[in-house]
C-alpha cells in the first residue's frame, strides 16, 4: 500500500482530488470525477450514500484498504472519501483494486 500512499500524496498536491462527502457529490454531479475511493472504516450509512451518488453519475467506486487515520497521515487531512478528478491518477490508484460491485 505504500505506493498508493505516495500516489495519493502526489494527487493531493497536484489539486486533482477532493475530500469528503459534499465535494465528492459536487464533482460526481458535474462530471469531473473519474473515480471515488473509500476508507475501509467508512460507516455503512456513508458508504451507502457514496454508492448512490457514484451509481447515479456512473463513477467507479473502489475500497482503498486504508483506514481514515492512515489516509489522514498520507494527505494531511482525515477523510474517508476521496474523489479523483484526473484520469491518469484515477487509473493508477485503481490498479490492483477491485471496484465496489454494489453499484
Amino acid at each position: 500500500m505504500k505506493d498508493k500512499r505516495g500516489l495519493l500524496t502526489m494527487c493531493m498536491k497536484s489539486g486533482r482530488m477532493v475530500l469528503g462527502m459534499d465535494l465528492m457529490k459536487d464533482v460526481c454531479k458535474n462530471g469531473t470525477a473519474f473515480a471515488v475511493f473509500t476508507a475501509c472504516d467508512l460507516s455503512e450509512k456513508s458508504l451507502k450514500e457514496v454508492r448512490f451518488h457514484c451509481g447515479q453519475s456512473r463513477v467507479k467506486l473502489y475500497p482503498l484498504g486504508l483506514t481514515m487515520d492512515e489516509l489522514g497521515t498520507a494527505l494531511g487531512k482525515r477523510s474517508g472519501i476521496i474523489a479523483v478528478t484526473d484520469k491518469g491518477f484515477a487509473q493508477s490508484l485503481a490498479k490492483g483494486l477491485e471496484p465496489d460491485e454494489a453499484l
